[in-house]
This record gives structure tokens, C-alpha cells and sequence, in this order.
């Protein structure tokens, strides 16, 4: 078995799923029971496909709602179809991982922008805190630290602190994730940052044509976060050290510190199977 630090992994992950989409573009191309299937799948069997753009190692950064930025598009595949019609899907070739890895701040710059709407200030507080970049957030885990080992290393607490310090603090960050679920849903796998609508994704494909997993599962992100939206009260903290994660219907959000960056980042993963489930 080959073994790849993390680094590595990530690399891996991200030239492997390029070559997974340029495969599945041209089997799409060419296979004609291929592009039969899709077309049933998303209700458009009496069409054909007339195109179909991939972004790729190549891709071009889009608009984004925040000004002077530009920012990745959460489309991998664009497809044109007889009738006009255009389907933007983002392709999943593993059940698992990373869907969205986002700064603090531009996550809240961002989903204000996108969704024009502000974020509470007590909100922000606790995102702030439990994402670690607080100016406070040393001092907090000296007075209130129930993991201080894990939280000064990550600079970051957790759920228990969180509580110690502020009870409030911790209902109201989960109470803002179950109110906001359709719109966080529609952040991490449909729009992102990006400003236009021409390149928000409306598909998720998990299909596999490098590897070993027999993925075939197409969801509609429009449908999806309404199912997503009726499973908004199990949304809650993770139960391991703390709670480090919050849980989510489609998966789960959880701090992430690339290359040992501190303070981290907000790290959205899916899980096929919970969405699946749904």
C-alpha cells in the first residue's frame, strides 16, 4: 500500500479527481448508455448532450461577492444540453472529504455577502472563538480550558469550553447552523463566493472512474437542501474531545490548519452516506 503524508494526500486527491473528471467528460462524450443514464437520472431522457466543459488543472477563477477578489467556482463540469438548458455539476469521486475549506473571516464576509444578510454579533463571536481567531482566545483557554493541551495547540475551543465561558455563546452557534442550513448547504456545494449564477453548481455527481468506488448517485442541490433543511434539529456538537465538529445532515464543518497555519480555517466535509440517507 502506498502511504502519503498529508501533503501528499492532498495533491494526490486533487490531480486524481481532475483525471476523474476528464474521463467521465469523455466517457460522457462517447459512451452513448452513459449519457442515457445521466439524462434519465436528471429528468432530461428526450434531450441529448450538445457540450461539455471541464474546468480542470486549467480553470479559470470567477467574480465573487466580496469586492477586489476573485474566487474558485464550485462547478467542475458544465454541461449543454439540446434544449438549451445548462446543468453545472460538482463531482465527488470519494463518499468522503473535504467540500468547502474557507478562512474565518471570508466565511463571514462571504455568506453575508452571498446571501445578504448579516451574521448576529453573538454569532460571530462564537464563530470566531470556536475557529480560534479571536484576539481573546489564549486568555479564554487559560480561565476556561477544558482541553488545554488540544486547544492551545490548535488555538481554538471547543465545545466545553465554549460553554464554561459563555453558555449562550454555544446555543446560539448551533441554533444559527439549524436556521441557516439551506443557505450554509447551498454555500458549500452549490455557490461559494462566487458572484454569478452561471457558475453555482445545481448537480452533485458522486461517480468514480479512477478508483475503486462504485459511485453512481446523482442529487439535485436545490432538492437536497430542503431535505437537508427537515433534518436541521440533529445538527449538533460532535461528541469526541470536547466537541470538535459540529455534525451535520450532510456531513460535518470541523477547524482545519493547514500546513500548521494558525489561526485555522473552517473546514466543510461531505459524507455520501449521510446524504444518501436523506
Amino acid at each position: 500500500m502506498e502511504h502519503r503524508n498529508r501533503s501528499e494526500g492532498w495533491r494526490y486527491a486533487k490531480l486524481s479527481g481532475h483525471e476523474n473528471e476528464n474521463i467521465l467528460a469523455k466517457c460522457l462524450r462517447e459512451n452513448e448508455m452513459l449519457q442515457n443514464d445521466f439524462l434519465l437520472k436528471i429528468g432530461k431522457k428526450d434531450c441529448y448532450i450538445k457540450e461539455i466543459f471541464v474546468g480542470g488543472l486549467n480553470e479559470t477563477l470567477v467574480e465573487s461577492v466580496l469586492c477586489d477578489h476573485m474566487t474558485k467556482s464550485k462547478t467542475d463540469m458544465k454541461i449543454i444540453l439540446s434544449d438549451g438548458s445548462q446543468y453545472n455539476v460538482s463531482i465527488k469521486k470519494s463518499k468522503s472529504g473535504q467540500v468547502y475549506l474557507i478562512d474565518t473571516e471570508r466565511f463571514i464576509q462571504g455568506y453575508e455577502a452571498q446571501f445578504e444578510m448579516s451574521i448576529p454579533k453573538s454569532v460571530r463571536r462564537a464563530i470566531t472563538l470556536f475557529w480560534g481567531c479571536a484576539e481573546d482566545t489564549k486568555s479564554i483557554i487559560e480561565l476556561y480550558g477544558r482541553c488545554k493541551t488540544y486547544e492551545k495547540k490548535k488555538h481554538r475551543i471547543t465545545e466545553e469550553t465554549l460553554r464554561a465561558y459563555d453558555n449562550n455563546l454555544a446555543e446560539v452557534l448551533l441554533q444559527w447552523f439549524k436556521d441557516n442550513i439551506i443557505n450554509i448547504t447551498k454555500f458549500c456545494f452549490s455557490c461559494g463566493c462566487a458572484r454569478n449564477h452561471e457558475d453555482w453548481a445545481n448537480i452533485i455527481w458522486y461517480k468514480n472512474m479512477v478508483g475503486d468506488n462504485q459511485l453512481d448517485h446523482i442529487f439535485l442541490i436545490s432538492d437536497l437542501s430542503e431535505k437537508i433543511n427537515a433534518k436541521r434539529n440533529e445538527i449538533a456538537y460532535g461528541m469526541r474531545n470536547g466537541g470538535t465538529t459540529i455534525q451535520l445532515p450532510f456531513g460535518f464543518v470541523q477547524w482545519h490548519g493547514p500546513r500548521g497555519m494558525i489561526p485555522g480555517k473552517i473546514q466543510f466535509h461531505h459524507q455520501y452516506d449521510k446524504i444518501k440517507k436523506l
